[in-house]
């Protein structure tokens, strides 16, 4: 019955019938408001109740009205055979009364009922189409009119005659008007907008029917699918919707799993002559091929793309370097020598534990003072070169760590300055050596330079020197924090640019200068008649102090980062360890293991054999 409905039934009466619902009148009514304001047509409204509608069908008036349809034979007899001789029984204040035989009306919770009703109401919504004495609205040649709500033009003359039709029609089905519902109303189309804004229906299927302030009505849309079916019909297949009434959000939704693409399956199919490239590759054009075609290319050194088919890469920052996939940049790894490095503990260690070598050979110098060997070759002078070695393990120390501004500026310049200070002492004993011996010859005018204030102006004046070029260097052209990034590595150098090269290597020079004057004097005075001579000591120092600066140099020019550091600290605790071991080493020896030569005796003996 549900199929030809629709077929029995004019398009005005929307309740129950499949494809139409209660909202197509609202739409018609709304229309015609519109045309009646715009033609200036006065047109009256009556809206209309049926007492007790599904209660009231007269079942001798019903089934005979079947046969005016067209519908005979089983489906009439199937219709009859639901209303025979039924039953009923009434529930109240938690009581059910005696059963009783029911003589009209529709059986409740049967889905037939509402059909039914539509099927016996029909025939009066035709008597009042029919009507010529009920004068309704004409709108290009199709006049409106409506059982329950009546629209016509001539109300005097249509409202009697509407209630004589009703009247009739309620003699043979038992049809009956609420009298208490009917309204009379002369709206205008702003009126009826004031209340529509405010309706709100809700649909069977769980949706709400309103209007917005500008009276449009919620877009609601069904998005279908064209699906072939085993027996090689197209069907139409719900896969979503476009709701914009939905308060949570999800105006669009729709389920890909339901879809069927032209290949037969649920997959969506390749569509593109590329795959999209995927973040980390850039998009290059093949030649020849259309602009869809193309090739994915890795990023460059540097370079990173962070969203899928990217034309062009995006240069990192300087002091950030892209990831292993290239989809993101990532901070640099900062490179210097630290302290928690095992090579930057390492040399820390080792510089820390050299440095109390020269502590400890000069407390056996104090404890040993008096000796020849001490007293001969100018107890002072031994005891400050001794505390300048110390000082030069020491500065060491400030090379390891984070660089920083304060550490930048003093770090060469304290090694400058302490090794300026070793290797002037090695000089002026050096030189005090050479004047002592030639002041011994007879009438020699050398003895007035034998006194030990000259060793200390020698001293004295190599440090000043010293210190005015560091002065220079730190005034005109100071060291400072540089951040230094290769372009093609993600490794961010933290280390102490110098400033002036120049000044660095002049103040290494000068350094350099020093040491050649010490090991030529040395050399040429090796041979001097003197038990306790250093000329040979400070020969073979000197000339392993000049041999490992001297390496330093080329291997300071081919290392970088906390290597070069490495390289020059090496150099520094590499350098003392030869002053200390030429120099001190077989002085120490003498005291401690063999004390029988440490004595005036020996020294006078020794001296009567070279005079002899």
């Amino acid at each position: 019955m549900t199929h030809i409905l629709p077929d029995l039934v004019l398009n005005d009466q929307v309740g129950f019938i499949n494809g139409r619902q209660a909202p197509d009148n609202t739409c018609r009514l709304i229309s015609i408001l519109q045309y009646c304001e715009c033609r200036n047509v006065t047109a009256t409204f009556l809206t209309l109740d049926a007492e007790k509608a599904f209660n009231r069908v007269n079942w001798s008036y019903a089934f005979p009205a079947l046969s005016k349809y067209g519908l005979e034979g089983a489906i009439v007899s199937s219709i009859k055979a639901l209303y025979s001789n039924p039953t009923a029984k009434v529930f109240a204040k938690g009581t059910i009364s005696d059963q009783f035989t029911l003589s009209n009306g529709t059986r409740q919770g049967c889905s037939f009922s509402p059909i039914f009703f539509v099927l016996a109401i029909e025939p009066l919504a035709e008597a009042i189409r029919c009507q010529p004495n009920i004068a309704g609205i004409t709108i290009a040649q199709t006049t409106h009119k409506t059982a329950l709500i009546l629209m016509t033009t001539n109300p005097l003359d249509s409202l009697a005659m509407t209630f004589q039709v009703l009247a009739d029609f309620g003699n043979i089905s038992y049809y009956k008007i609420n009298n208490l519902k009917p309204k009379y109303s002369q709206l205008t189309l702003h009126q009826l907008l004031y209340y529509m804004k405010r309706l709100r229906l809700n649909m069977s299927d769980g949706r709400q029917l309103f209007f917005d302030e500008n009276g449009d009505p919620p877009a609601v849309y069904d998005i279908v699918n064209w699906q072939l079916s085993p027996e090689g019909k197209l069907r139409q297949v719900k896969v979503g919707s476009y709701d914009t009434s939905i308060t949570s959000g999800d105006v669009f939704t729709i389920n890909t799993s339901y879809i069927q693409w032209g290949t037969g399956d649920h997959r969506v199919p390749v569509s593109v002559c590329s795959p999209s490239c995927p973040p980390g590759f850039r998009q290059a054009v093949i030649s020849g091929e259309p602009l869809c075609c193309f090739q994915c290319i890795p990023c460059s050194y540097g370079e990173i793309a962070n969203h899928t088919d990217s034309l062009q890469c995006t240069t990192c920052p300087w002091d950030m370097w892209p990831n292993p996939t290239k989809d993101h940049c990532i901070p640099k790894t900062e490179e210097f020598l630290s302290h928690e490095d095992p090579l930057g503990t390492t040399l820390m260690a080792i510089g820390i534990s050299s440095s109390l070598v020269p502590v400890a050979i000069f407390a056996l110098f104090i404890c040993y003072r008096t000796t020849p060997i001490v007293r001969a070759n100018n107890y002072f002078l031994s005891c400050l070169l001794l505390v300048s070695l110390s000082l030069c393990f020491l500065c060491s120390l400030v090379f390891i760590g984070y660089p920083q501004y304060e550490m930048c500026l003093l770090r060469q310049v304290t090694f400058g300055i302490v090794f300026a200070l070793c290797v002037s002492c090695i000089l002026a004993k050096t030189i005090m050596v050479v004047i002592a011996f030639k002041a011994t010859r007879p009438g020699s005018q050398l003895r007035h330079w034998t006194r030990p204030h000259i060793s200390y102006l020698i001293v004295t004046t190599c440090i000043l020197i010293q210190i005015f070029l560091c002065i220079m260097w730190l005034t005109f052209s100071p060291p400072f924090l540089e951040y230094k990034s290769e372009s093609n590595s993600g490794v961010l150098i933290i280390q102490c640019n110098e400033g002036s090269p120049l000044a660095f290597w002049s103040m290494l020079g000068y350094l350099g200068l020093l040491a050649s004057i010490s090991f030529i004097v040395a050399f040429l005075a090796r041979r001097l008649p003197d038990s306790f001579n250093e000329a040979k000591f400070i020969t073979f120092s000197m000339l392993a102090f000049l041999s490992v600066w001297m390496s330093y140099i080329p291997a300071s020019l081919s290392s970088r980062g906390e290597y070069m550091v490495a390289m020059e600290i090496f150099a520094i605790q590499s350098s003392t360890w030869s002053l200390v071991i030429c120099m001190f080493l077989p002085k120490c020896f003498i005291i401690v293991f063999r004390p029988d030569m440490n004595s005036r005796e020996k020294l006078m003996a020794k001296q009567k054999n070279l005079s002899n």
